[in-house]
């Protein structure tokens, strides 16, 4: 597998809406595909790192958790995995548990292996994990498997509209 990084100046990959919502937003990014295995036993994320040839702490994966019955992103690094009761401290609730896949994806419009923090089909609270700040640029799914976006955290953060806190272990 080998990663292809592009600069976007406009959408070459069908503009997914994470794709479209950094055009709009004019915020500089990078696109990169690789050919998605379906058999690989390493996961979405950390499959995402190994094709580009990056630290999976810099590849960051979309969770979605039902936090006191709301739905809440949790965007962690992929090498991590989200602490649910940290990630509801974060929003101040009280339980978390993970969504079922489906209501995630219906919630955001992507599918499993492929939900973006950027272009949910619905807004929903945010929360990225503080680790974001030790990164220049950060990876997140642009919307599909085999599809990932680097961008500045601060983008991130504030195209998300996100809170930072610890919530990955």
């Amino acid at each position: 597998m080998r990663a292809v990084a592009k600069k976007s100046v406009r959408s070459v990959h069908g503009g997914t809406p994470a794709v479209v919502v950094l055009e709009k937003a004019g915020v500089a990014h990078t696109l990169h595909t690789y050919e998605h295995d379906p058999a690989s036993a390493l996961g979405y994320g950390l499959e995402a790192a190994q094709a580009m040839g990056v630290d999976p702490a810099q590849v960051f994966k979309t969770l979605l958790a039902d936090v006191d019955g709301r739905l809440v992103v949790g965007v962690v690094p992929v090498d991590k995995q989200l602490d649910l009761k940290a990630l509801a401290r974060a929003v101040g609730g009280k339980r978390a548990a993970m969504a079922p896949p489906a209501a995630a994806e219906r919630a955001t419009g992507y599918v499993v292996g492929g939900i973006s923090p950027l272009g949910q089909r619905q807004r929903h609270v945010t929360v990225v994990d503080a680790s974001v700040r030790g990164h220049d640029v950060v990876y997140v799914s642009g919307g599909r498997r085999g599809l990932d976006l680097g961008l500045a955290p601060a983008d991130l953060v504030r195209l998300t509209a996100a809170t930072l806190a610890d919530v990955a272990r």
